[in-house]
């Protein structure tokens, strides 16, 4: 029976069971779409990833991410996890950043100590929401719209809509009604109030998926927020999200403009080191 490499890491936590879990299966150059789609379905979390030797030359690796039911072109803590997991399997970049190819196309990744970070990718789309579905948001989230300081397109691929609040306790209360909006991603921030909050982070984060489910730390996400609040001056071109807090995560993404790139790193915690049988 053929076996692979098999890591589950922890992405945006300096500690385990804190982040966000990814599975990595390495040395999948033989594995077929069929079979990594099975094998997402088996491990159920969010995101499982396949490394296998890049086919661009620019690229030091090329990585394959599958939900459960789909493939993806790109997602943030995969893209952080499979690099942690490649790293640490002996890969060693060309040149200054390591870059990894994926399905959205080449992604440079840059290491900062233990720490990795990725450019965040162009948005596809920004500006304003209609005013009927930002009613359909309000309902959704159980506020009411004039406590939504500003609602924004923020998609770079998954079709983030952006809700920022003025209070991050109104953010944790929160309590997603899915039927009210379904198949519309939402990601909300507010700020911290270092009176109240403390300063280990500026700004608290929470994503709604496509199926209404709570994602534990997004990277996709806040790298479309970032864009969005550091652009309009509501954010300093560097600073900490929390996010995972209400799902009793410990979730903390680095954002870091330099320049014109904008950097979202974070953490990665090994859990889990294996093979997978075939």
């Amino acid at each position: 029976m053929p076996t692979l490499p098999f890591h589950q890491v922890d992405v945006f936590s300096t500690a385990p069971f804190k982040g966000n879990p990814l599975a990595v299966i390495a040395e999948a150059d033989g594995l077929d779409d069929a079979a990594m789609q099975a094998i997402a379905n088996w491990t159920n979390l969010s995101e499982t990833t396949f490394l296998s030797r890049a086919q661009n030359p620019g690229a030091d690796y090329r990585v394959r991410i599958f939900t459960p039911q789909r493939e993806l072109p790109f997602a943030g803590h995969p893209t952080l996890g499979s690099c942690h997991v490649w790293l640490a399997l002996g890969g060693r970049p060309q040149g200054e950043h390591v870059v990894q190819e994926c399905g959205a196309g080449l992604v440079r990744i840059k290491r900062d100590g233990a720490r990795l970070a990725f450019t965040a990718p162009p948005l596809r789309r920004s500006g304003a929401v209609d005013a009927e579905l930002t009613t359909k948001i309000a309902a959704a989230l159980g506020i009411k719209r004039e406590a939504m300081r500003a609602v924004q397109w923020a998609d770079n691929g998954p079709g983030w809509i952006g809700v920022l609040l003025d209070s991050r306790q109104d953010l944790l209360n929160i309590k997603f009604d899915v039927q009210a909006l379904s198949q519309q991603p939402i990601g909300v921030v507010a700020p911290w109030d270092p009176t109240r909050d403390g300063g280990d982070a500026q700004f608290e984060v929470r994503a709604f998926m496509w199926s209404g489910a709570e994602d534990p730390v997004t990277g996709s996400l806040n790298a479309s927020l970032a864009q969005w609040l550091i652009g309009a001056g509501i954010a300093p071109k560097q600073y900490i999200a929390a996010q995972g807090t209400v799902l009793g995560r410990a979730g903390r993404v680095h954002v870091i403009q330099e320049g014109e790139t904008i950097w979202i790193g974070g953490d990665v915690a090994p859990v889990v080191k294996g093979t997978i049988s075939l």
